[in-house]
């Protein structure tokens, strides 16, 4: 099974804070660098840019939804910019999925650039079986919901989800063996919840068949966010072996 490096969320305010952590965080093996919204919004591709200068690999965490032919227009554009992952809601249906898909790969390959991996989005590691029923008002449970946006993803062309930890292994059942799973609500056992509901540690998102995670403040709001990298780093990949 891949592995990759953990996936470290940059989300911060400012640019000098970004900075600072691109600086820190120039290490071997680097960690991949999650740019979402915050960022984005705030700097645009001028920061992708300079993550890329920097020799550090992007996940882009845009979460698009929209009507297809803008999403798929809208995934041209991202396909230009050089990432190695971007995301996508599942919710928005297959249609729409395929049309990003298609659209990262058209604007990739018109950048003479490697084709982005499309993770969709199954459910936020917010939301709860509440949520679900009473909000939401899905009459599945989430595992269902999960497994049901996984193989949709799956078929409209995206290369994995993102997910709980603690659905992976449900997914594994419904897709392919190479499907990535890419779990974020990743805390150390000494580290808060905060806002994460369906949370696991790195060595229990190894053993549930991980293929990356995605670590935040953790890493990012540690007194040494390297020390905190490469703890969480060694967790993960070498948890068990």
């Amino acid at each position: 099974m891949i592995r990759y490096s953990p996936m470290v969320a940059i989300d911060v305010a400012s640019k000098a804070e970004a900075e600072k952590l691109f600086d820190q965080l120039d290490v071997e093996p680097r960690p991949i660098l999650k740019i979402g919204m915050e960022l984005y919004y705030h700097f645009g591709a001028e920061i992708v840019k300079e993550a890329k200068d920097r020799g550090f690999k992007i996940f882009l965490d845009l979460k698009l939804h929209d009507i297809p032919n803008t999403v798929k227009r809208a995934m041209y554009v991202l396909g230009q910019l050089g990432v190695d992952f971007t995301t996508i809601h599942a919710a928005g249906g297959s249609e729409m999925v395929a049309a990003g898909a298609q659209g990262l790969k058209e604007g990739a390959a018109s950048a003479g650039l490697p084709e982005p991996k499309l993770l969709a989005i199954t459910q936020l590691t917010s939301v709860d079986e509440n949520i679900l029923k009473n909000e939401q008002h899905v009459d599945l449970s989430l595992v269902e919901s999960v497994q049901n946006y996984a193989q949709l993803a799956e078929h409209a062309g995206a290369a994995g989800v993102v997910c709980s930890a603690q659905e992976v292994q449900a997914i594994r059942e419904v897709t392919g063996p190479d499907f990535l799973c890419v779990t974020p609500g990743i805390r150390p056992a000494s580290f808060a919840k905060g806002d994460q509901k369906r949370v696991v540690t790195p060595a229990q998102a190894h053993s549930l068949g991980s293929n990356a995670i995605v670590v935040g403040r953790p890493i990012t709001q540690s007194g040494d966010p390297v020390a905190a990298y490469k703890e969480i780093e060694e967790e993960f990949l070498e948890a068990g072996e």
